[in-house]
């Protein structure tokens, strides 16, 4: 009993300790130190010091999620602008009484890193202050002995960084002259403030925008009462709520939770590009569920004044019904910037043109940075304001809750318009007498019978340009097989301008590389992602096939070590397909150059074996459609920001139905020296041919040397043979790239690599394991079984008559490229 006594104390005195070291207040006593946190009181929010990765030599104060989420998500940083670096070997976060300056981080000499002031112009005394983190991540400054726990001198939400947590108000003090905005990260690594920054723009009716530097990139269109009209987002949203709040001495919008269970906020990346994201708890991760700007036609001021932006059409800029370009030079160089103007110009100043209004319907309301609102307004009422006052463009209502109310008005051009599929807003554009039906202005009767004419006259039209259409296009099949159309594939489709943008007009600068299909272009899309554009070359003779069948295939595979495509562009004789940017490229341009193969180390080259060979379990067995790859070699395999593996390059895949694992062909496509032999000699292929050239793979990337054209001082003319003799001789850790630093405890995982290999490498494909067992012998230690001769070991040459090719193509650069059989 005494022990059991004992062991109650303790539990009882550890316990205590633990809920005594989860605080969330300094005070002047107890100053936050380097290696330690504060902790809301529901445990939501942690605050402390942290780095912004493994490998970043600054350090910083910051707020993160504490509460169920295992990554450390930062959404506060409070000395973005000066890092603390190695150099100050420790540092404290602590409150100075005196004056205004209330928080200061300092280091261990005392030097103010960082301090925030109160927003009142006389200094305040403070009995006893305190900085608290709340379960809402708002760090505030407040006086302990304060009886109201909300009069807060000072709050981290009111100096937000990259991050916009539920409650915190975006917008302007008019009395302080304080602005609330998003600042984005300059990079993944640096918090420090780029030019991408969100705001609440107040000039005008309210609206949110995105900016670089001093130009407006993105605009969400004026609040309506239920949402903010320029995004395609449900009027009950069943995640978050937004509001806006308008009065003499704020304008601010927040949002809210609609279940307080979920967690969700607003950031803005380092690109430019506002995410919406939301902690799924199943998948551990966050996801986007919402992004802006989405396309084209987000991009503000795309179409110029007057013009209407449709994402659905091609060019996606238009003029509005009666108004024609201002300059059609320009305009048929697909440069929108000029905008549209009137066909008749608008004379009401003479009394001799009353005019009219033209509704439009499903659209996103144009900038209301020129504009004049008032909330009690009736529409009736708005629209006799408007026709007062000769400057008035267009109106609308400003909430669109039982059945509209309040009055917006423009003056001059309409900017920034775009067509809304079903969620977009009415507005009223006014026009010349003569532009409308009647000419004391618009009656909707004849409109009602304009409208019943016009489509019944566009159906008949309609009909007979579909039926040329189509003969038009079966011609021109029969005339030329080789194009391509939208239709053949089930992806987004591009515009050629935006990918001629994207890739700064197809610049050598930007190009990749160029296989048999034709060349590679690196680009970036408006909203800052990477792409690589796969062009088919004009006087390409072997890539059309390869193209098409790239696309069938990747298109139904996702798997993270799989490459993906995110859309094509078909439009004329140009066929392009676009991919996600691997930043670190292919395997080959690592493993094979003196210099970067010192960045692998073997865990790397490790998580690169397995990634490829789960992306290769994924398609013999767990995919649709049972894919076999034929042509997998280092530079097909692409290398993400982080080093891991993706599988590029379907143009030579092959599927097989139902449980079958091969096929035969007459003509022999891939690449010498990752060839099974039974496919390069009898043109048999099954998924152990994949198997093989996975084998020839891990070979290659432990001892970093090519299999083909490899020439040790022995007999042995191929890596795989000079493999198999150092097996044999119990001398595989000799293969070993000697660059390769190989710790200890890691040696049996790079000769069980190696065994693996072998396995995968053997002559004859029943001796050969599948990708699922591959996947378990490299992640277990079970004993494995003795490798037997592999292929292509001994001087077995072959020449191109016993392969089929029309033109050896290049290696890859980069994640795209079609190869056919290779024997320079």
């Amino acid at each position: 009993m005494g022990d059991f006594h004992l062991l109650f104390v303790l539990c009882l005195i550890f316990s205590t300790l633990k809920i005594s070291s989860a605080r969330d207040t300094i005070s002047l006593d107890d100053p936050l130190h380097e290696n330690e946190t504060i902790i809301s009181s529901g445990g939501t929010f942690e605050m402390g010091f942290f780095r912004p990765s493994s490998t970043s030599l600054n350090r910083y104060v910051g707020i993160w999620y504490k509460k169920i989420i295992p990554k450390k998500t930062a959404v506060w940083v409070a000395n973005r602008k000066a890092p603390l670096s190695t150099n100050a070997s420790s540092v404290a976060l602590k409150i100075l009484s005196q004056s205004q300056q209330l928080l200061a981080l300092l280091t261990d000499t005392n030097d103010v890193v960082l301090s925030v002031n109160t927003l009142s112009s006389s200094p305040i005394s403070l009995r006893n202050p305190v900085m608290q983190l709340l379960d809402s991540g708002n760090l505030v400054v407040r006086d302990g002995g304060e009886e109201n726990p909300e009069s807060f001198l000072w709050q981290s939400f009111d100096y937000p960084t990259d991050t916009y947590l539920p409650g915190m108000k975006m917008g302007i003090n008019f009395e302080t002259g304080h602005e609330v905005y998003l600042s984005a990260w300059k990079s993944a690594e640096d918090p420090a403030p780029s030019e991408y920054t969100s705001n609440l723009l107040v000039t005008g009716y309210p609206q949110g925008i995105i900016r670089r530097g001093k130009a407006m990139i993105y605009r969400s269109g004026p609040w309506n009462g239920v949402k903010w009209s320029g995004i395609p987002s449900p009027d009950i949203n069943p995640i978050y709520n937004y509001d806006l709040f308008i009065n003499k001495t704020e304008i601010y919008t927040n949002f809210s939770l609609v279940n307080e269970s979920v967690i969700s906020v607003l950031y803005i990346n380092y690109t430019g590009v506002v995410h919406r994201l939301m902690w799924v708890e199943g998948m551990r991760n966050w996801i986007t569920i919402g992004k802006l700007p989405t396309d084209d036609c987000d991009r503000y001021g795309n179409c110029g004044g007057n013009g209407l932006c449709n994402i659905g059409n091609f060019p996606v800029c238009g003029c509005l019904d009666h108004f024609l370009p201002r300059n059609q030079a320009e305009w048929g160089m697909a440069n929108f910037a000029g905008g549209c103007g009137r066909k008749r110009s608008l004379d009401c100043q003479s009394g001799k043109d009353s005019g009219g209004f033209l509704n439009y319907s499903g659209i996103k309301l144009p900038d209301t940075q020129n504009s004049w609102y008032n909330e009690t307004m009736t529409l009736q009422e708005c629209q006799q304001e408007c026709w007062k006052n000769c400057s008035c463009t267009a109106f609308s209502s400003l909430d669109v809750r039982n059945g509209g109310s309040g009055c917006l008005i423009w003056f001059g051009d309409l900017v920034d318009i775009r067509q809304m599929a079903g969620r977009g807003q009415d507005i009223f554009i006014r026009l010349a007498a003569s532009e409308l039906v009647s000419g004391s202005g618009f009656r909707r009767e004849h409109r009602k019978i304009l409208e019943i004419v016009a489509v019944t006259l566009s159906s008949v039209i309609g009909l007979f340009l579909i039926s040329g259409l189509s003969l038009m296009l079966y011609v021109r099949r029969k005339k030329k097989t080789k194009v391509l159309r939208d239709e053949d594939f089930e992806l987004p489709v591009f515009h050629l301008r935006t990918i001629a943008r994207a890739t700064n007009n197809f610049s050598v600068d930007n190009k990749l590389g160029e296989g048999g299909f034709g060349p590679v272009y690196k680009g970036v899309l408006e909203n800052g992602q990477e792409i690589a554009v796969k062009r088919l070359s004009k006087a390409s003779v072997q890539g059309i096939h390869e193209f098409k069948n790239e696309v069938v295939f990747i298109a139904k595979l996702q798997h993270r070590n799989l490459v993906s495509i995110l859309g094509c562009c078909i439009q004329g004789e140009e066929q392009m397909l676009i991919y996600e940017y691997m930043p670190n490229r292919s395997l080959d341009l690592f493993i094979f150059d003196p210099t970067k193969r010192k960045l692998l180390d073997w865990p790397k080259r490790f998580n690169i074996i397995n990634g490829i060979a789960r992306g290769l379990m994924y398609l013999h067995q767990d995919s649709r459609l049972r894919i076999i790859h034929r042509d997998l070699k280092a530079s097909n395999v692409l290398l993400d920001v982080d080093m891991n593996p993706k599988i590029s390059d379907f143009g030579l895949a092959k599927s097989v139905a139902g449980n079958e694992t091969g096929a035969n062909t007459s003509r022999v496509v891939g690449t010498h020296g990752y060839m099974s032999p039974e496919y390069a000699v009898l043109g048999i292929f099954s998924i152990k041919s994949d198997v093989f050239s996975f084998g020839v793979s891990v070979l290659e990337i432990v001892s970093g040397m090519r299999n083909k054209g490899f020439s040790p001082e022995d007999q042995y003319h191929t890596l795989l043979g000079h493999a198999w003799k150092l097996y044999r001789e119990g001398r595989s850790d000799d293969l070993v790239d000697y660059h390769l630093v190989v710790e200890s405890g890691d040696l049996s995982q790079v000769l069980r690599s190696i065994h693996v290999g072998l396995l995968c490498v053997q002559q004859h494909p029943d001796d050969r394991p599948t990708m699922s067992s591959v996947v378990q012998m490299l992640s277990n230690d079970a004993v494995l079984p003795e490798p037997k001769e592999p292929g292509f070991f001994t001087q077995m040459g072959f020449t191109s008559a016993e392969c089929s090719s029309s033109t050896p193509a290049a290696s890859s650069l980069n994640e795209v490229s079609i190869s056919l059989v290779d024997l320079s």
